[in-house]
């Protein structure tokens, strides 16, 4: 932000100094210019006024002596040519040695043997190396015998206004520094609580409610932002809280009256006369009463869950190792195969709640809703963007299948075609693929299975709340990842596919500990 705030204010600074110095810059060459060629032409048009003297008397020795004395004094070159071009009166040889340098000296001296005094060119820039020169006619109008030239080297006078312009340039740049000098340190001041501001506003988008601005610090204009900021997350949060309390108190008071009203009904069993319409009543009742309990106890648990916004780094064998077990004795109940093939070393960010009880809830779907012969949970590192991890079934990627008939259930880890887990670049996601092969949903149900209660009309009469899709891709969601709904395993009757979730969680890379070991980085 400094950055930003003096890359609009050291252009300004800039545009200033150069407004003010650039014209004063050329003001000073100018004048030094002028000086100069005011100097040779009163020069040459004194030894003009002498030689025109000497020529009509003939005595030219005292100006020939002077012209020479004047070279060796002044180091300018300085001759009377006459009307054929040939030096008369001058030390010729410099003379002749400098004209050779001037391409513009013939035009010049035949512009002065004509009569017309020679203008200059004005050719003072620094960079440069031209000489002036400057002649004057010798005689007047059609009586013009000769011209007195001068070829003055300009090197001096470029490096005195070299020197000027760099003490210009040096005074114009202590404003320059000035300015950063006061900008920086109020740059900082005026950014900083927004700086802290951007980092709660950050902190916040993860999940974490209790971070607050600082409202003491930078401009009257922040600090009072700052403060509305404040009092808006202690709002929003007391809402959250509120909201939480209600719906965990809500479900645990009500389940003590739940409990004894199922109670009470169960009671009414031997009562019951064995035909008649008692029996159907009763049996519908119960049924309501176990549906509304396993809703409270989904409500307590969402409640429960979701106060937990922490997200940690996990190591995805440890938690399988935890859960591969007990899914093999769920699918080995349902009489259906399961195979899990992850490659060793996956270290991935956990969501709030524990990545084992999203893998849960989505093996229970699958055995309860899907109607499967076949599960199957495979992972894989994937580039991170908007199709990271996307399955295309039956294709490249998917999990091996390990066939060991209906009722086992079979595990393959780091087969031949799983790559390193740990290989993985920032920015990277791990998809966690759970799949079978039975009855799916529609593409057009995809969408509304990710809410909340919502139940596709086929499960209408299987147990459920339909809750669990619904707090997994929340979880998901606070930890920076995503819960997305697939096309599963082909059917075995060809009839189309079966139903996967697919969940894609950002990998932890792994930095070298000091003994050499692949250490977890710190999140």
């Amino acid at each position: 932000m400094h950055r930003r705030l003096l890359a609009v204010l050291v252009p300004l600074a800039v545009l200033l100094v150069a407004a003010l110095g650039v014209p004063l810059s050329v003001t000073v060459a100018e004048r030094e210019m002028q000086e100069t060629y005011v100097d040779r032409l009163n020069d040459v048009g004194r030894f003009a006024s002498l030689a025109e003297t000497a020529l009509s008397t003939g005595r030219t020795e005292a100006l020939h002596q002077e012209l020479t004395h004047y070279h060796r004094l002044y180091g300018i070159p300085v001759a009377v040519i006459d009307m054929s071009g040939t030096v008369l009166l001058g030390p010729a040889g410099a003379y002749q040695e400098a004209a050779r340098a001037e391409p513009a000296l013939p035009r010049i001296v035949t512009a002065a043997l004509a009569g017309a005094r020679s203008e200059p060119s004005w050719e003072w820039a620094p960079w440069d190396d031209s000489a002036l020169v400057v002649a004057e006619p010798v005689g007047r109008d059609s009586e013009v015998v000769g011209t007195v030239v001068t070829i003055s080297d300009l090197s001096r006078t470029r490096h005195r206004i070299l020197v000027r312009w760099a003490q210009l340039a040096g005074l114009g740049l202590l404003p320059l520094i000035a300015l950063v000098a006061v900008a920086w340190p109020v740059s900082a001041w005026v950014l900083r609580p927004v700086r802290e501001l951007d980092a709660a506003s950050s902190r916040i988008s993860q999940g974490d409610l209790t971070i607050r601005a600082d409202a003491e610090a930078g401009p009257v204009e922040l600090r009072r932002l700052a403060e509305s900021f404040n009092t808006m997350m202690d709002a929003v949060e007391n809402a959250v809280q509120r909201q939480r309390a209600f719906v965990s108190d809500a479900s645990h008071q009500l389940r003590n009256p739940l409990t004894s009203l199922r109670l009470a009904v169960e009671s009414l069993e031997p009562h019951l006369r064995a035909s008649g319409d008692g029996r159907q009543v009763y049996d519908v009742a119960v049924d309501e009463l176990k549906a509304m309990q396993r809703m409270l106890n989904s409500l307590q648990a969402s409640a429960r869950m979701e106060s937990i916004r922490t997200a940690s780094p996990v190591d995805l064998d440890a938690v399988l190792a935890t859960r591969v077990d007990r899914w093999q004795a769920l699918t080995a109940t349902a009489g259906q195969t399961l195979a899990v093939d992850v490659p060793p070393g996956l270290r991935l960010l956990e969501p709030p709640g524990g990545l084992g009880s999203i893998l849960d809830e989505l093996i229970s779907n699958a055995l309860r809703l899907s109607d499967a012969r076949m599960v199957e949970v495979t992972a894989r590192v994937a580039p991170g963007g908007a199709d990271a991890g996307r399955v295309v079934p039956g294709g490249a990627g998917t999990g091996r299948v390990v066939p060991g008939g209906a009722g086992t259930a079979r595990v393959a880890r780091g087969g031949a075609d799983a790559g390193p887990g740990d290989a993985s670049a920032a920015g990277d996601v791990v998809t966690i693929v759970v799949r079978d092969d039975g009855r799916g949903i529609d593409a057009s149900e995809r969408a509304q299975a990710l809410q909340r209660f919502w139940r596709s009309p086929r499960h209408q009469n299987v147990p459920g709340t339909g809750l669990g899709l619904a707090i997994c891709a929340d979880l998901v969601g606070a930890a920076g990842g995503e819960l997305r709904l697939e096309e599963g395993l082909p059917r075995p009757d060809g009839s189309g596919h079966g139903f996967a979730a697919v969940v894609a969680l950002p990998v932890v890379p792994r930095v070298a500990s000091p003994a050499g070991d692949p250490a977890p980085s710190q999140v």
